[in-house]
């Protein structure tokens, strides 16, 4: 077993050419991920900084996936709370993703990045249908593929989105890019001030204390899969290419 300062063995590390210790990951971006400082909506600052640090682990020869949420603008949840059928608002949720992925796209084309995205849910105007094996063409092209549209079912969230999307097309981690928090903490820091963070931890031990990793149904899914998981804090620009170089920053979710 890696040592907790040493994530190499546990992520099962690739070969990219530029020496990243990944050769293919997804990045999951939430949608307050997008918000920066803004109170709603995507800050166009934000959105280009994630670029720019994407644009920079493609340059390194990594194959980026990338999937994004929607609580920037609508959570199926929230639909729920005010009397919606949840099914229906989970749709909504599901095509909010599409205007972030849209978004997300035209920052990475303004850095001459070719990308590609892939909508669970038909939108043939905008986006390509989610096909396994044209995703991963994609990514031996060197193309950036966006993941929108969830999984193109209710009652899932985007981080069993980036699981499943993450297993299909056989990426070494999940990127778990959060807003303004530096990984898992050991409790709700809203509640707890003195709240710490936890460098390593296991899929298991994360469901069975209710830690805010993900979804409990991504987290199994990882689990029975041996995916590891690194939670980061996406405002610092240098971490996308810390953790590329095998460094252990934020929170490792790893099976032991």
């Amino acid at each position: 077993m890696a040592s907790s300062t040493d994530p190499g063995e546990d992520a099962r590390p690739g070969t990219a050419p530029g020496g990243a210790a990944f050769s293919r990951v997804v990045l999951k971006l939430s949608g307050e991920a997008l918000m920066g400082d803004e109170p709603y909506g995507i800050d166009p600052e934000r959105i280009a900084a994630i670029a720019r640090q994407v644009s920079e682990a493609v340059e390194r020869g990594v194959e980026v996936a990338i999937v994004v949420g929607a609580g920037n603008i609508f959570r199926g949840l929230q639909g729920m709370a005010i009397g919606m059928d949840r099914a229906t608002a989970d749709y909504m949720g599901m095509i909010a993703t599409v205007l972030n992925a849209l978004a997300i796209q035209d920052a990475l084309e303004k850095l001459a990045l070719t990308t590609r995205v892939q909508s669970a849910i038909a939108m043939q105007e905008v986006a390509e249908p989610y096909i396994r094996r044209r995703a991963i063409r994609h990514l031996e092209k060197g193309r950036v593929v966006i993941f929108a549209g969830g999984t193109g079912n209710p009652f899932f969230t985007t981080d069993t989105t980036a699981a499943l999307r993450a297993l299909e097309i056989g990426a070494e981690c999940i990127l778990m890019a959060k807003n303004r928090v530096e990984g898992v903490l050991d409790a709700d820091p809203r509640v707890v001030p003195e709240a710490r963070l936890i460098p390593r931890i296991s899929h298991m031990e994360a469901i069975e204390r209710g830690l805010k990793v993900m979804d409990t149904t991504a987290l199994t899914l990882c689990m029975d899969n041996g995916l590891p998981i690194f939670v980061f804090n996406m405002s610092d620009e240098a971490n996308i290419g810390r953790l590329l170089d095998g460094e252990q920053i934020g929170t490792m979710v790893v099976t032991e």
